[in-house]
């Protein structure tokens, strides 16, 4: 009998030891009462008085489902998320909420349709990580009566329409043309200041214009392919042909006509 009675303590004694790991924690409960967390190790849980659950404290990544939102401006946009969470109070997690794994995704996916309609379509597209704090921030507010401690949101994507998609290209499309059309004008402008300071100086340099011509001609005449026709002013030509009259035309005479068409 004794021996009996003995077997029956060990065989209790056994099933009574609960083994808790490292990332765990135990919720024991007696008669139904929250009584105590249980540590990582063994813990003696009496059969029929007393029960427990175990938490995972990990942390969890958890993708929230692909959502249809209408930003500020109207426009429908379908997102998805990923988001980090891990329990920091055992205890609440239980007794807080009834499952805290459902309940985090579902307050994730509100949330997220509500910050995307808060913004229009260029804040959501160029200020990402900006919306994403906002949408930790408010989660991890939510959340701290439950034990839970939101570490990140990440927006995986955001799929805009097919129309959408179209209309963004021509804006890009018209802005990179307006910036090369304010560029070239910008080249044209510095090109003509250059252009006027040359004939600036041309000008206030005598024969800098007759050298500038003189090297144009010799530049062009490197290809014998070309044929280069050379102006002459008309009372050049008219002092040559009363020269070849009355032969008494100089030589000074012909380069004071053209010192004087070059002061016209």
């Amino acid at each position: 009998m004794l021996l009996v009675i003995i077997v029956i303590i060990v065989f209790f004694l056994l099933i009574s030891i609960k083994q808790i790991n490292q990332y765990e924690r135990g919720i024991k409960f007696t008669l139904g009462k929250f009584s105590s967390i249980m540590n990582p190790g063994w813990n003696i849980v009496i059969p029929i008085f007393q029960s427990y659950s175990k938490v995972d404290i990990r942390t969890k990544a958890v993708d929230v489902p692909e959502q249809e939102a209408i930003t500020k401006d109207n426009v429908s946009v379908r997102i998805n998320a990923v988001i980090y969470y891990k329990v920091f109070d055992a205890g609440k997690c239980i007794l807080a909420v009834e499952n805290y794994f459902y309940a985090v995704s579902q307050l994730a996916q509100t949330t997220m349709r509500n910050a995307v309609g808060a913004v229009s379509l260029d804040e959501l597209l160029g200020e990402r990580e900006k919306i994403s704090t906002e949408i930790c921030n408010i989660i991890d507010q939510a959340t701290d009566p439950w034990g839970i401690k939101v570490e990140n949101v990440e927006l995986k994507d955001i799929a805009l329409p097919e129309e959408m998609k179209r209309v963004l290209a021509k804006a890009a499309e018209a802005e990179r043309e307006k910036a090369a059309v304010i560029t070239k004008a910008a080249g044209e402008v510095e090109a003509s200041l250059n252009l006027a300071k040359a004939a600036e100086t041309m000008n206030k340099t005598p024969g800098a214009l007759h050298l500038r011509t003189l090297a144009t001609i010799n530049d062009v005449s490197s290809d014998q392919s070309n044929t280069i026709i050379f102006a002459l002013p008309i009372e050049v030509l008219r002092a040559f042909e009363r020269a070849g009259e009355s032969k008494s035309i100089s030589l000074e005479d012909v380069s004071k006509l053209l010192e004087m068409k070059e002061k016209h």
